[in-house]
C-alpha cells in the first residue's frame, strides 16, 4: 500500500522560509566577496551594493600572487599547518588517553593545572622572554610548539575516551596488548569522528596563524601566508593615503585595497575548503562526541 503524502502545513512553510532566509544570509557574504575579488574599481564605485557582476578582472589576484614571496609564504603556512596539526593531534591524543585513566598518579593535580591555563596567563612580556630563553625566536617552531595543545580540545578528547567501554581495553590486555598498542590499534580507530573534527579545528587554527609570527619572526622569508597578506594590505592602504602613493596607485586603476582584501580572503579559504569535504562525514558526529561530561 502506498503511503499517503504528508500535506504541508502553514508551520512547515514558515520553517522552510526561515531556513531559506538563513541560508541566503549565510551564503550572500561569500558570494559578495567572490564577485568583488574579480571586479574592477569603477564597477564597484557605481554600485553601492555590488550584487550582480558587471565586470571581470583578475588584476587583484595578479598583484596578490605576483612575486616569489607569495610562494614562500604559502609554503611556510603549509609547513606550519602540516607539522603543527600532526604535533597537535599526537600530543592531544596521547595526553588525553593518559589523563582519561582515573588510576593515573597525579591526575587530579595535572587536570587542575590544565584548567588553570584556561583562566589565567602570564602576560606578553614573560611569554616573549620565555620564547627567547628557549631560542625559538625567528624559528618555525615558535609557531608550532607554544600552541602544541589546546586545553579545550584536550578536555573534549578526555571525555570521549572516558565514554569508551572499558571492556575493550580489558579484553585487549588479557590478550597481552600494552597501552600503546591499545591506543593506536583499538582506541584511535573507533574515535575517528572525534579526531577528525578536532583535526579540522587544529588545521584551521594553524593555517590562520599570524599573531605568533608577528611577535617572534623577524625574517620576512619565514612569514606565513596570513601575516604576508596582512602586511601587504597595510602597505597598499598606506600608499593610497599619502600623495606620492596615491599617484602611483592611480596609475594602476585596476588595483585597489578592497579587491585585494576580497582576493586574499578567497586565497586563504581555498585550502581549508579542500580539506573540509574529506572530513565532513566525521564532522557532525565528532563535534558532539565527548562534549558531555559524565
Amino acid at each position: 500500500m502506498l503511503a499517503t503524502r504528508r500535506k504541508l502545513t502553514l508551520s512547515d512553510i514558515a520553517i522552510n522560509l526561515v531556513l531559506l532566509l538563513l541560508a541566503v544570509i549565510t551564503i550572500l557574504p561569500f558570494y559578495n566577496v567572490l564577485i568583488i575579488s574579480f571586479a574592477d574599481p569603477a564597477s564597484v564605485a557605481k554600485q553601492r551594493f555590488y550584487l550582480f557582476p558587471t565586470s571581470f578582472s583578475t588584476a587583484s589576484y595578479t598583484m596578490l600572487l605576483n612575486g616569489s614571496y607569495v610562494g614562500k609564504a604559502l609554503m611556510n603556512s603549509l609547513i606550519v599547518t602540516g607539522v603543527g596539526t600532526f604535533l597537535n593531534m599526537l600530543v592531544t591524543t596521547c595526553g588525553a588517553y593518559a589523563l582519561s585513566k582515573k588510576t593515573m598518579p597525579g591526575r587530579n593535580v595535572m587536570m587542575t593545572g590544565i584548567v588553570f591555563t584556561m583562566l589565567f596567563g602570564g602576560g606578553l612580556v614573560p611569554y616573549y622572554l620565555m620564547m627567547r630563553s628557549l631560542h625559538l625566536i625567528n624559528h618555525y617552531s615558535v609557531m608550532i610548539l607554544p600552541v602544541a595543545v589546546n586545553t579545550f580540545f584536550l578536555i573534549l578528547m578526555i571525555n570521549h575516551f572516558r565514554s569508551i567501554p572499558p571492556e575493550l581495553e580489558e579484553s585487549a590486555k588479557i590478550d597481552g596488548a600494552n597501552d600503546m598498542f591499545i591506543l593506536f590499534r583499538i582506541i584511535i580507530p573507533i574515535s575517528k569522528p572525534t579526531m577528525a573534527a578536532i583535526t579540522l579545528f587544529y588545521a584551521v587554527a594553524r593555517w590562520n596563524e599570524w599573531y605568533l609570527a608577528m611577535l617572534f619572526i623577524n625574517d620576512t622569508k619565514k612569514y606565513p601566508m596570513q601575516l604576508f597578506l596582512r602586511n601587504m594590505l597595510q602597505d597598499v592602504t598606506k600608499m593610497r593615503r599619502d600623495d606620492m602613493g596615491a599617484a602611483m596607485v592611480s596609475q594602476l586603476s585596476q588595483i585597489y585595497p578592497d579587491g585585494l582584501k576580497m582576493a586574499s580572503i578567497i586565497v586563504t579559504m581555498v585550502p581549508i575548503m579542500l580539506v573540509y569535504p574529506v572530513l565532513q562525514k566525521y564532522f557532525a558526529a565528532g563535534v558532539t562526541l565527548g562534549a558531555v561530561k559524565e
